[in-house]
């Protein structure tokens, strides 16, 4: 599988388990940071976060391993991410198993900045289904809005 990412805001992309040969393509594509968020282990044919921190370091791209649990993210998932994404400068790009818990992540993470529709509109765009977040969106945005 080659490298595919999908694009959610002008700076973040999502994409399933990179291999490590991918993270030079990302680079080539542009990417100057990389999240991973698949806990080591997950499951067999993935390559452990040391070898795609190694292979980032290798292409000069920074990089944040922020494992959250498929089914399980927690406040403090969503705050390292965003803490990631007002720190590294981007282009992002943000893997997991499909790339549906790095979308779920951007969206948590961004709730308070983006209007609930247009996060929803990005994963769509993107061939992610965020709509069961948009509760947690709305409440998110009420809470945490400025303006």
């Amino acid at each position: 599988m080659t490298l595919q990412p999908r694009k959610l805001s002008p700076s973040v992309s999502v994409a399933p388990q990179l291999r490590v040969e991918d993270v030079a393509v990302a680079a080539e594509y542009g990417f100057r940071a990389i999240i991973n968020n698949r806990p080591d282990g997950e499951s067999g044919d993935q390559p452990p976060a040391a070898e795609i921190e190694a292979a980032a370091a290798r292409a000069g791209l920074a990089y944040r391993h922020i494992p959250a649990v498929s089914g399980s993210l927690t406040e403090g998932d969503v705050e390292a991410v965003r803490a990631a994404l007002d720190e590294l400068e981007g282009p992002v790009l943000a893997f997991c198993r499909s790339g549906t818990r790095s979308a779920m992540l951007w969206a948590l993470a961004e709730a308070d900045r983006l209007p609930p529709e247009t996060i929803l509109e990005a994963g769509a765009a993107a061939g992610y289904d965020l709509s069961p977040l948009r509760p947690h969106l709305e409440a998110r945005g009420r809470s945490g809005r400025r303006g």
